[in-house]
């Protein structure tokens, strides 16, 4: 029986030749990542194993991105732990405010991952890194202490579902519409302990960064982690961020899935999750009735300079709604700039808009947008549990950049086609 990308993937890593869904493997990382959050957890637990040094320097990331700049004493006390730590280790890839974005939308961007790699991060969303062609997974911050400390991890090998796209996207259908539909189909616990290895002529007309998003979202459906092959589209980004060898592998013929899941992306329609779970998925255009007090575009799901585009495009002209919030949330500091050299910071302000600096804030109730009791949120974050962004009384509705622009617009769910 052959093996599917992520199986190749960890065998290589573990130095065997073959491996099965359900086997033990210890795999040799090649990347361990960690955040503001996570972090100092982690280097207490590598303290309190005895570890006096990382097994490489230059294979650790250390990303200050939840509460910094430090919205307290509390976060600044984690984020001084962290950085103690790097300068003590010599951490290679520690990044500062000034220089940091949110992790998962920094390290693809700067090179840091790359085809056939393990990676670990104490972040459930670490599984953004399959959109090229890496095995990627978060874990625990005991797990990082020991990834850090040793450069390994033990895995069980899992069992994968295959994910067919074919056709093209319409209009302003997107990455986060692709697996909001996914979602819905099978169901948050529909891909427990999977890997989702995606595939289809369909995936040639999706650019990276809808299969970053896709990728990103992964774990909401309780899958291990999601995989995109490496075709001329992702050759292409990495050629320019990517300047080290790296191995490229595809699933045998034969390789064993557990089902096959078809997705039509020429028939998809923009989609929205509403509250409580990404499952609960709709037809954005069937949901507008529902008004709003708020609007969050970024994230290390839809934080990148396309995300930006689309939403600039549809706020171009135009105001946000009397009694709307519109943040909207760069993912790194090349985003940044890309937004200033285009001019789609004004584009914003002019809006009516706040344009913030790189941040997790608002995605898990942190600052920078918290939510109170009885306020309803569109944002293209990636989770809308209760209480996610706040209030236990407040609800967030999981949408793509372009519904949630027109959202912003018009104070209520809407699409891009109501306002243009």
């Amino acid at each position: 029986m052959g093996m599917t990308m992520t199986q190749k993937i960890l065998a290589r890593a573990a130095g065997v030749e073959r491996c099965r869904p359900g086997e033990l493997l210890m795999c040799k990382l090649d990347l361990v990542l960690g955040n503001d959050i996570t972090a100092p957890v982690a280097i207490n637990e590598f303290a309190k194993m005895g570890a006096k040094r990382v097994f490489d320097p230059a294979k650790i990331a250390l990303i200050p991105d939840h509460f910094v700049p430090n919205k307290d004493i509390k976060s600044a006390t984690m984020a001084k732990q962290m950085r103690d730590f790097a300068r003590a280790q010599g951490i290679v890839h520690y990044y500062e405010v000034g220089r940091v974005g949110i992790e998962h939308a920094l390290l693809p961007e700067q090179g840091l991952v790359a085809p056939g790699e393990v990676i670990i991060g104490a972040d459930s969303h670490t599984c953004t890194y399959g959109a090229v062609g890496a095995f990627s997974t978060g874990v625990g911050s005991t797990d990082m202490a020991v990834g850090m400390a040793t450069g390994e991890c033990w895995f069980k090998v899992p069992q994968a579902i295959r994910v067919v796209l074919t056709g093209k996207p319409r209009g302003y259908v997107s990455g986060k519409d692709v697996i909001l539909h996914l979602i819905g189909e099978i169901g948050v616990d529909g891909a427990l302990y999977q890997s989702l290895e995606f595939t289809g002529d369909g995936v040639a007309h999706l650019d990276m960064d809808s299969r970053l998003t896709i990728a990103n979202m992964a774990i909401e459906a309780g899958a291990k982690n999601g995989i995109f092959p490496v075709d001329g589209v992702a050759r292409a980004y990495l050629a320019e961020r990517v300047h080290r060898e790296y191995a490229v592998f595809e699933p045998d013929p034969d390789a064993k899935y557990e089902r096959t899941v078809t997705i039509d992306l020429s028939a998809l329609e923009l989609t929205v999750a509403l509250p409580h779970l990404p499952e609960n998925t709709r037809p954005a255009k069937d949901c507008r009735d529902m008004k709003i007090d708020q609007v969050v575009i970024g994230s290390c799901t839809n934080g990148r300079i396309s995300d930006m585009r689309m939403a600039a495009k549809i706020l171009r002209g135009r105001k946000v709604a009397d009694g709307v919030r519109c943040i909207v949330i760069p993912g790194t500091q090349q985003v940044v700039k890309d937004c200033l050299a285009e001019g789609l910071v004004d584009v914003f302000i002019d809006a009516g808009a706040i344009f913030t600096m790189p941040t997790c804030g608002p995605c898990l109730g942190g600052f920078c947008g918290v939510l109170a009791d009885g306020e309803r949120a569109v944002s293209t974050t990636n989770r809308n549990f209760v209480g996610r962004m706040g209030h236990t009384g407040s609800e967030v509705i999981l949408a793509g950049p372009a519904v949630a622009a027109a959202s912003a617009v018009l104070g209520r769910v809407a699409t891009p086609e109501e306002v243009l």
